[in-house]
């Protein structure tokens, strides 16, 4: 019974727009289909696969508590989850294309395995990181 691949995390948000635009924005994914749920959010796809469901805090805290769903509580940081990584193509065009949106990110280069990374937050300080292959 092994695990197949994984499905999505979930970000709660106050401003849900503002989430989503930077993933649709920044990142490139698509908002797609979502199912009618008991609280306003989006479901953000990379091809095929919903990765990102956002959800608006205070109306999610309402839900889960209705349903017997533990939430997380809020945090300055991500708790023991530290960050979130996509794979990427275009290192130059993506540090170009953050640099357009005003977001601040680090770099790092890993020669042993070919590999360059960027890292940069979402509005809601979510940790990402994006590696891009040679």
């Amino acid at each position: 019974m092994p695990l197949t691949r994984l499905e999505h995390y979930l970000v709660l948000s106050d401003d849900i727009e503002k989430t989503r635009d930077f993933y649709c924005n920044v990142l490139g994914m698509t908002e797609g289909f979502r199912p009618e749920l008991e609280f306003p959010g989006y479901w953000l796809y990379v091809g095929d696969t919903p990765c990102i469901h956002i959800g608006e805090w205070a109306s999610y805290s309402v839900w889960t508590k209705k349903v017997g769903i533990p939430i997380s509580s809020r945090a300055l940081a991500t708790g023991p989850v530290d960050h979130i990584a996509f794979n990427g193509t275009g290192f130059a065009e993506m540090r170009a294309h953050l640099t357009k949106h005003g977001l601040t990110f680090s770099e790092n280069s890993l020669d042993e395995i070919g590999m360059r990374q960027l890292f940069t937050r979402d509005p809601n300080g979510v940790p990402i990181e994006i590696n891009f292959r040679n």
